[in-house]
């Protein structure tokens, strides 16, 4: 069965949730290219600033990796960029980072959030912690920021009103997606040039392929399971539709 497309057209506003710079950069961002071509606000929450991925000291790599993420956000049209300085390689799940997430979410207002997986272990083998952490507490502060009795001091005292999010949307793979987006074309192109411009870091990995040999390629997977030549898949979870009850048939004895 063909995947089907997100309903973008009632997209207005987008919040991409990530813990590090260049984690929106392989495949989602030629996503993202494709909604703000269209006129879809998109902004981007990350949680701390990448200072343990390079062999750097910490502040010059957190120096190098936010500019290379600002640069990263204009290839594909983001101008709202807020970058948080939660610890990199030890990030907590708990309130705060939560809080922290909420109030960005209430400040932003989307109806949109895309986070990241949260499971232990992926087909690519075991996730990086910080992403688990960052994909769960993304997953709670979008309840959080609908109600007005949970970090009750932002909207107090940060004048931040309760914000209820229609769709939170999450990575997915052939087999797993629920919906996709095509990206053919120049939203390709440029997902590719935001990955390309994090230079300094993916120089640092050891026999990192180019961006342009591989995002293709997955990409292309991807495609096929909607129909077309090149697609980033999700799975998406409409947060405000009627649950879906099952109610069996009455067992014997019962009213």
């Amino acid at each position: 069965m063909t995947v089907p497309a997100l309903p973008e057209e009632s997209f207005h506003r987008v919040l991409c949730v990530v813990a590090h710079p260049d984690d929106m950069e392989y495949g989602a961002s030629a996503a993202v290219a494709r909604w703000t071509a269209r006129g879809i606000e998109v902004g981007y929450l990350l949680l701390t600033r990448g200072e343990a991925g390079m062999p750097n000291p910490p502040e010059e790599t957190a120096r190098l990796r936010v500019a290379e993420q600002q640069a990263a956000c204009a290839a594909v049209g983001v101008t709202h960029l807020t970058i948080l300085e939660h610890p990199d390689g030890v990030l907590v799940y708990g309130l705060d980072l939560r809080r922290d997430i909420c109030r960005e979410i209430r400040r932003f207002k989307p109806d949109v959030v895309l986070g990241t997986g949260y499971e232990i272990e992926t087909p690519f083998g075991f996730d990086q912690a910080d992403h688990r952490a960052a994909g769960l507490a993304t997953l709670d502060a979008v309840r959080d920021a609908g109600n007005r009795w949970v970090f009750p001091e932002q909207v107090d005292d940060e004048d931040l009103e309760p914000h209820s999010v229609r769709w939170l949307i999450l990575p997915g793979l052939a087999g797993f997606a629920t919906h996709g987006v095509e990206v053919t074309g120049e939203p390709l192109r440029r997902g590719i040039a935001s990955l390309e411009a994090h230079a300094a870091y993916l120089a640092a990995l050891p026999d990192h392929p180019a961006p342009e040999d591989f995002i293709p390629k997955f990409t292309a997977v991807s495609g096929k399971a909607m129909g077309v030549e090149h697609a980033v898949l999700f799975r998406a979870h409409d947060l405000q539709a009627p649950p879906e009850l099952s109610i069996g048939e009455p067992r014997s004895g019962d009213a």
